[in-house]
């Protein structure tokens, strides 16, 4: 917490996005995030009442609302996120009902990466130290999904976090740290049970 708020003392002329981006803290009641903030809620709500009869109208929106899409991607209604900007969805992704990206950070979800209903990944966070709470201080951590890995129904990923290529997240697990490529992790916090390979 220390260098972060050294970090705020040296770049006190970057805008608050440029905090945001950079993972340092920042004020989110900027009038700069308030209007991107609007203008993403404005998105994601077209993209939840688009029908699923048209397809491509949705995908039209989704490359709209997120940094980058990929190949064969599959959201489904309700999505939520905060700016969009910074998620990155691969190939192939599939995200199932009632995801929610907390994005003050990028979220980069690999080439084949499938996430069940009601996943959370949540890079926002808050300083420890209750006056800069109160002062509005806050900060994201990027979270990535590797290519291939699967999370169960209601998985919560945590700021900071790396989910390994092709490994498996039981439903209802809170992942607090890493997971390794080819394992299987669940609980709460998630811990490793087993190799894949």
């Amino acid at each position: 917490m220390i260098a972060r708020i050294h970090t705020m003392e040296r770049s006190s002329m970057a805008s608050a996005k440029e905090k945001m981006l950079a993972g340092e803290l920042y004020i989110a009641d900027d009038p700069e995030l308030n209007a991107e903030r609007l203008e993403t809620a404005l998105i994601v709500a077209r993209f939840n009442s688009s029908s699923a009869a048209d397809p491509q109208l949705r995908q039209l929106i989704l490359k709209e609302l997120c940094g980058s899409v990929g190949d064969s991607v599959e959201v489904r209604p309700p999505f939520s996120c905060v700016y969009g900007e910074p998620i990155s969805l691969g190939h192939r992704v599939f995200v199932n009902f009632g995801c929610v990206f907390l994005d003050m950070a990028p979220v980069d979800v690999g080439d084949g990466a499938w996430l069940g209903p009601g996943v959370q990944l949540l890079t926002g966070t808050h300083p420890l130290d209750p006056t800069l709470r109160k002062a509005g201080y806050e900060y994201g951590e990027k979270i990535t999904v590797g290519p291939d890995a699967w999370l169960g129904g209601g998985v919560i990923v945590l700021p900071g976090v790396t989910i390994g290529e092709g490994s498996v997240v039981g439903a209802g697990s809170v992942v607090t740290k890493d997971v390794p490529a080819g394992v299987v992790a669940y609980g709460n916090p998630a811990r490793v049970i087993r190799t894949l390979t």
